[in-house]
């Protein structure tokens, strides 16, 4: 059940495209690099893989099939900055429930404490929030993670920690997973091929 984009295009503005025509494929189990200058439109791409936001042209489908419109969706995006993308006045237990029953092995190889679960997000650091929005993004009904410099505030030992968690569940459970970045060494350490963008 791969998941592609065919076709797509985003504008700026009504006369100018960020981008148009892109075409992308990603299988089960399969990790891609997706690399690029600064505005060229990658983290806009991942938004429409995860939809987030909808093309001006062309679809993503997963399996062939439109995206589903609503509930938890089976694509999840993990974004750079992790306090824009939590509810402040939601416990981090009640955020990991919002993407089903939180598999402990999955919290303990994200480093991810069981007294840290009652706490605030504002209780907690940039590198432990962002632990919480991963281990929400890897929930039961997620079949693809789209990953927008999701490391990049993080030094190298919690990088490596948090991407060996992934890189489990893809072999584990066949995710897909889109990863952007900036960091050619991270991506050409992870993913099995690479997109220039």
């Amino acid at each position: 059940m791969p998941l592609e984009g065919s076709k797509l295009g985003y504008r700026y503005n009504k006369k100018q495209w960020l981008f148009e025509k892109v075409d992308i494929r990603i299988e089960p189990g399969e990790i891609v690099g997706l690399v690029g200058p600064s505005g060229c439109g990658k983290s806009t791409l991942g938004r429409l893989l995860a939809g987030y936001d909808e093309p001006l042209q062309g679809e993503v489908t997963l399996g062939g099939a439109p995206l589903p419109p609503s509930g938890y969706h089976p694509v999840q995006m993990v974004f750079q900055h992790p306090e824009k993308a939590v509810n402040p006045r939601w416990t981090m237990r009640k955020t990991l429930l919002e993407a089903g029953e939180p598999d402990p092995q999955l919290l303990a190889a994200l480093g991810i404490g069981p007294a840290w679960l009652d706490r605030w997000p504002n209780e907690l650091s940039g590198g432990e929030l962002q632990r919480f929005c991963i281990a929400r993004a890897l929930g039961p009904g997620t079949r693809y993670l789209i990953a927008d410099e999701m490391t990049a505030m993080l030094d190298a030992i919690t990088q490596a920690q948090l991407w060996q968690a992934v890189r489990d569940r893809v072999t584990e459970r066949r995710l897909g997973v889109l990863v952007i970045s900036h960091e050619r060494h991270l991506l050409h350490r992870l993913c099995s091929r690479l997109i220039e963008f």
